[in-house]
């Protein structure tokens, strides 16, 4: 075994992974997170703009595509092998289901299932390599691609289960007295952003709403101000901004290489979920798991707002950005500056290399 190959196993093999999640959903994410509330505005104006609306939609759907793309080049594989851990990353995802022989596409899938089918796309591929010889053009998307996505295809109930049991936890939250679970979900939901669990499948399964899914929201948006503020130093300002606007997510590979960033993100989402509750802060289940990003959050709790225009905007500028940015410096400058329980390092996005 060459010194590359060893170098392949184990922890770097799991760091390229990530490092291609991580960008691949940015890259799929953020035409959609930046521009999709908007178009949804002014596509009640113009019937262009809800053109666009759907364009942005549809490109979020390729996440699964993007990032077994992206993992593979992880790995240097060439061009048939890359798309061929895509492809294969798509079945995987459960991003599609099957209704009357029709396909349909019901979001971007299960990330940590994505994952595992595109590690074992590359796996196999790599194992495989030039041995088919002449028949490689042939066999090797049968072996590697639809075997991988094959058996991404059966793990995928199993991993949900993954999603589903968080989220029963999450929901016992809710008989809480309205502090405590506004503290507890906006806490879980400001860790889970960063995790390959999705924030809004959890929201949309439970049912999350009221004071739940405005917690849920605030929680996100605390963990974005920290991310953001302990980005600003370590990061390019197109890292940072990707992180502001919603890319929470490309901080994965940092959860598992320095699980104490979740520290400041959870005592931001601690204080922010105070004011959340204190301002009766609300939602649905389809505006959960969202934060800012969009504006999505912060226009669907106006709409639960009493009162005049300008105070709703008041108190929603207040909760879900002042109070989350100024909790982030105050958080990151005790534990980072004062206490020294970690540095700025942490917060350095991971590009596998």
């Amino acid at each position: 075994m060459s010194e590359n190959e060893t170098k392949l196993s184990g922890k770097v093999f799991l760091n390229r992974v990530l490092a291609g999640t991580a960008t691949g959903i940015v890259v799929g994410l953020i035409p959609n997170a930046i521009l999709g509330e908007l178009f949804k505005y002014l596509g009640t104006k113009m019937d262009i703009f809800l053109s666009l609306l759907h364009v942005v939609q549809g490109f979020q759907y390729s996440v699964p595509i993007i990032v077994g793309v992206l993992i593979a080049m992880q790995f240097k594989l060439n061009p048939m092998q890359t798309i061929i851990v895509g492809a294969a990353s798509l079945v995987g995802s459960g991003a599609y289901v099957i209704t009357e022989g029709a396909f349909m596409l019901v979001g971007i899938g299960d990330l940590i299932n994505t994952m595992l089918t595109a590690s074992l796309a590359v796996i196999l591929v790599m194992a495989i390599g030039n041995k088919l010889g002449s028949m490689t053009i042939l066999l090797l998307p049968i072996f590697a691609g639809a075997g991988a996505g094959a058996v991404g295809s059966f793990t995928l109930p199993y991993v949900k289960l993954i999603t589903s049991s968080i989220g029963t936890l999450i929901n016992s939250f809710t008989e809480l007295q309205p502090i405590l679970m506004s503290i507890l979900i906006a806490v879980s939901f400001s860790i889970i952003i960063i995790s390959p669990i999705s924030t809004v499948a959890i929201a949309t399964a439970i049912g999350l709403s009221g004071l739940a899914s405005g917690a849920a929201n605030i929680g996100i948006c605390a963990a974005a101000a920290s991310l953001v503020v302990g980005s600003m130093k370590v990061n390019s300002i197109g890292v940072t901004s990707s992180v502001g606007l919603g890319a929470m997510k490309m901080m994965m590979p940092n959860l598992i290489k320095h699980p104490i960033i979740v520290l400041p993100l959870a005592i931001s989402a601690t204080i922010s979920a105070v004011f959340a509750a204190i301002f009766n802060i609300q939602g649905t289940p389809f505006s959960a798991g969202f934060g800012f990003s969009g504006l999505v959050g912060p226009i669907n709790a106006i709409k639960f707002m009493e009162g005049s225009a300008a105070a709703n905007l008041g108190v929603a500028a207040l909760t879900f950005f002042v109070v989350p940015f100024a909790s982030a410096f105050l958080v990151d400058f005790v534990l980072c500056k004062v206490l020294k329980v970690y540095d700025k390092d942490i917060f350095k996005f991971f590009t596998g290399k």
